[in-house]
C-alpha cells in the first residue's frame, strides 16, 4: 500500500518502516560502540555516523545487493545500510578473526564484497577513484549495475576526486557520487575551503546532473537518489548528490568538537532524521507507538547478539598477517 506520492512515484508503508529500522539500527550501533570504546574494548579510534543516518539509508534503499559501494572513514552507517552482517562489522571493529577483514583491518578497512561493500578507508576521498574504476569495469562487462561513492565535503578539494568525476563524466560511467556535507572537515568549516558552498554547483561543471537535498530527510534523499540510480543503470552516465547534514559527535573520539557553538548543535538536533521520520510515521498513521517500539526492541536484540558474537570471537594469530602482505 502506497503512502507517499512524489509525482508518479510512490513509497510503500513497508519500505518506510524498513528505513526507520535501518536508521535506528545505525544510531543504536554507534551508541553501543561508543560505550564499548569508553570501556577500552575498541582498539584505535572510531568515527561516528550519528546524525547522518538518512543519507546511507535513503541511498542504499535504491541499490541491489550486488551494486558496489565505496565508503569513507565514517562508514559504519554505509556498512549497515548496505546489508553487511552486524556481527561481522562488530567483530572487525574489535579486531576479531570472524570480522569482515579477518580482524586485520578494523574500522578503517571493512570490506564485504558479498554485499557489494568495497570498503571504508582512512584516506580522504580515496573511495571516489575506486568507485569510478568499479563503474568502468561494469560498463566494460555491459552489466546492469550502479556504483555509489560516498564521501564527505572535506574531500571536495582533493585532486583525485575531481579527476575521477571528470573521467566518469566523459566516459558516461554508471556511478552516483554522494557528498555528505556535514559542514566540517575535522574542525574546518566548508566556508573556509570553498567559495561555492553549494557543492552541487561545482559538480555541474563536469556536465553531469547535480542536486542538493536535505540530508536529514530520508524520503527526499531516497527519491532524489532513485532518479540518479535509474539514470545511471540505464546507461545515461553519472550524477552528483549533495546531502546537507550534520554530525552530532566530534570528528573522532579524540575530538570534543569545541569549535562548534552549542546553539548550532542544538539547532541540528531539532532536525534529527530519526525523530523526523518517526513523527511522519505517527502523523500518517503508518504505525502506532507500540509498533515502533517493537521495531526498536528487535534492533536492540540484533545488536546485542552481534556484540556477544564479537566478544566471544578469537583474535587472529599474528602469523596469519604474513599471508596478506605483498612483500
Amino acid at each position: 500500500m502506497s503512502r507517499l506520492q512524489a509525482g508518479k512515484e510512490a513509497i510503500s508503508e513497508d519500505k518506510i518502516l524498513k528505513m526507520y529500522s535501518s536508521m535506528y539500527k545505525i544510531r543504536l550501533f554507534e551508541e553501543k560502540l561508543y560505550l564499548m570504546f569508553l570501556a577500552g574494548e575498541v582498539p584505535g579510534t572510531i568515527h561516528q555516523y550519528d546524525g547522518q543516518e538518512a543519507i546511507a539509508v535513503g541511498v542504499c534503499e535504491n541499490l541491489s545487493p550486488d551494486d558496489p559501494v565505496t565508503s569513507t572513514h565514517r562508514g559504519h552507517g554505509h556498512c549497515i545500510a548496505k546489508g553487511v552482517p552486524l556481527d561481522k562489522i562488530m567483530a572487525e571493529i574489535l579486531g576479531k578473526r570472524t570480522g569482515c577483514s579477518k580482524g586485520m583491518g578494523g574500522t578503517m578497512h571493512i570490506y564485504y564484497p558479498e554485499k557489494g561493500f568495497f570498503g571504508t578507508t582512512g584516506i580522504v576521498g580515496s573511495g571516489v577513484p575506486v568507485a569510478v574504476g568499479l563503474a568502468l569495469g561494469i560498463k566494460y562487462k555491459n552489466e546492469k549495475k550502479v556504483v555509489v561513492s560516498f564521501f564527505g565535503e572535506g574531500a571536495i578539494n582533493q585532486g583525485a576526486v575531481h579527476e575521477a568525476i571528470n573521467l566518469a563524466s566523459i566516459w558516461d560511467l554508471p556511478v552516483v557520487f554522494v557528498c555528505e556535507n556535514n559542514r566540517y572537515a575535522v574542525s574546518t568549516p566548508i566556508e573556509e575551503v570553498s567559495k561555492i558552498t553549494r557543492l552541487s554547483e561545482r559538480a555541474k561543471s563536469y556536465g553531469i546532473p547535480a542536486e542538493t537535498v536535505d540530508g536529514n530527510n530520508v524520503i527526499e534523499v531516497y527519491f532524489t537518489c532513485k532518479k540518479a540510480v535509474e539514470r545511471a543503470r540505464n546507461g545515461f552516465g553519472p550524477a552528483f548528490l549533495e546531502c546537507v547534514t550534520y554530525r552530532y559527535k566530534g570528528h573522532s573520539r579524540s575530538d570534543p568538537g569545541i569549535y562548534r557553538a552549542k546553539e548550532e548543535l542544538n539547532s541540528w538536533l531539532k532536525k534529527d532524521p530519526i525523530l523526523r521520520l518517526k513523527k511522519y510515521i505517527m502523523e500518517e498513521d503508518i504505525a502506532k507507538e507500540e509498533d515502533i517500539k517493537k521495531i526498536e526492541e528487535k534492533v536492540g536484540e540484533q545488536i546485542n547478539q552481534a556484540i556477544e558474537f564479537a566478544r566471544k570471537s578469537p583474535v587472529p594469530d599474528p602469523d596469519e598477517m604474513a599471508g596478506y602482505l605483498f612483500a
